[in-house]
């Protein structure tokens, strides 16, 4: 079965990848919801990035998601500008949030749709600290103005969770979703 990545994301892009898996990357624009019950949010553009693609590919099996970063009930997004950004990493400071990624499979009619969370703990961050990270440029194409896969992991005191949900794309969850397609990530014996 063919498998579609119906994402921009370089991160998600690498992650599959990274585990052996083939597939082709194929992205139709879509009008993203960003008002909201959070996991609702997320499980909607999730979807809305996978159908249109499962739409014109029936017989593949078509993967979308979205992650998105929470605290104190506040959905921080990819931020507009360096500003946005360094606000995000001063409420995140010293803080425990959640990361979530809704992944939406598709597949003809069926969608099975799934989550994961991770809390993830920042150490508390001087603003020098937060100066030299927004310098590196990593937290503008982010949700939560970081990358854990990046510089941004110096600013990580601890995570409770799948580490890999935080990149992008809940890896070991994923692998046993996949298995319901006949799609092995690591081939038992």
């Amino acid at each position: 079965m063919d498998l579609i990545l119906a994402s921009q994301s370089p991160r998600r892009r690498a992650l599959l990848e990274q585990f052996g898996l083939t597939f082709q990357v194929q992205v139709l624009p879509v009008q993203e919801v960003s008002s909201g019950p959070p996991l609702a949010v997320a499980q909607a553009n999730a979807v809305a990035k996978a159908r249109p693609v499962s739409q014109g590919n029936p017989t593949a099996l078509v993967l979308g998601a979205d992650t998105i970063v929470v605290l104190d009930g506040t959905v921080l997004g990819k931020p507009r500008d360096t500003e946005d950004a360094r606000k995000m990493l001063g409420f995140l400071s010293g803080r425990e949030h959640e990361v979530t990624t809704v992944v939406a499979l598709l597949h003809g009619q069926e969608e099975r749709v799934f989550s994961e969370t991770t809390k993830v703990r920042f150490r508390q961050l001087t603003d020098g600290e937060i100066a030299g990270y927004l310098a590196t440029g990593e937290p503008f194409d982010k949700a939560g103005a970081y990358g854990i896969q990046g510089f941004g992991g110096l600013l990580v005191q601890s995570i409770k969770g799948c580490y890999y949900n935080v990149v992008g794309l809940p890896m070991p969850r994923l692998a046993e979703e996949l298995r319901a397609y006949g799609i092995e990530m690591l081939p038992s014996e």
